[in-house]
């Protein structure tokens, strides 16, 4: 009898433990975007409202594997979209970590050449899984449920191509799952943000992820007066050596009157739609 009672208890401990994960997996309407405190680098997850994940470069090293296991649920081992936006080492050695950690099921990056040790290691485990790979320019979208990404930059096709400067070739994009919107830059830098202006194309945005860690090579005035961004997250490493966020952009971004968030003091930024 105490058997029966025994087993009786367990199988409604499993019901109950199942049921949790069944309506944790149903999502709660509400878009997450977390800029991970990576130290000197960047990383950024996105959840979107139905519980599909989406990762934005992965710092320098492995730190973001405890970032995400703190934020992931237990269970949660699949990465549906991961963006590299330029194959710095600050933005791409962590994704080699999580790329042998979490199933990665796709993989959005431009293709750029780069003679970096840590992209070389980050596309042989690409191609050694068999993750599919998508490359963008600035003519392509991307739309998952009610999350939609307008890639604005680069603005052609950079496959193959070689950069003086990597960072003129980051994916630039805003990111829109609810009433606000997000404007993700990677490391582009003034040249790149002019190219943006230029053409005329939408760059307003409520929450923008600083350009290149908040550096003065970024972050324009005329980009953020075209922005008007509402609130700033600059994502970048407690004393870093290149002494990042640089006091002009915080110059900039306090005449504006924009909220700023740092990883740097903050640790991990969340912000929710």
């Amino acid at each position: 009898m105490k058997k029966y009672w025994f087993y009786a208890y367990a199988g409604v401990g499993m019901l109950i433990f199942l049921l949790v994960i069944c309506l944790s997996s149903l999502g709660d309407a509400r878009m997450r975007v977390y800029f991970l405190d990576v130290d000197q680098g960047d990383a950024t997850l996105v959840r979107t409202p139905m519980n599909e994940y989406v990762l934005i470069d992965g710092g320098p090293g492995d730190k973001v594997l405890e970032e995400l296991s703190a934020i992931l649920p237990f269970y949660e081992r699949t990465i549906d979209v991961l963006i590299l936006t330029h194959p710095h080492a600050d933005h791409v050695n962590g994704l080699v970590d999580v790329l042998k950690r979490y199933d990665v099921r796709q993989v959005v990056t431009t293709g750029a050449s780069y003679g970096d040790a840590g992209y070389f290691k980050f596309l042989g485990l690409v191609r050694e899984k068999g993750v599919e790979i998508v490359y963008i320019d600035g003519s392509s979208d991307y739309k998952m449920g009610s999350v939609f990404f307008d890639f604005l930059f680069p603005m052609e096709s950079i496959q193959g191509k070689h950069f003086e400067n990597i960072n003129n070739s980051s994916i630039t994009f805003r990111l829109f799952g609810g009433e606000e919107v997000y404007y993700f830059s990677g490391d582009l830098e003034v040249e790149g943000e002019e190219m943006l202006i230029e053409a005329g194309l939408n760059l307003r945005a409520d929450v923008f992820q600083a350009g290149h860690h908040g550096s003065r090579t970024s972050n324009s005035e005329e980009l953020l007066d075209m922005m008007k961004p509402q609130v700033a997250v600059i994502s970048c490493g407690v004393d870093n050596r290149f002494k990042h966020p640089h006091a002009e952009t915080l110059r900039k971004f306090r005449e504006r009157g924009t909220l700023v968030h740092r990883t740097d003091l903050e640790g991990t930024v969340e912000v929710g739609i």
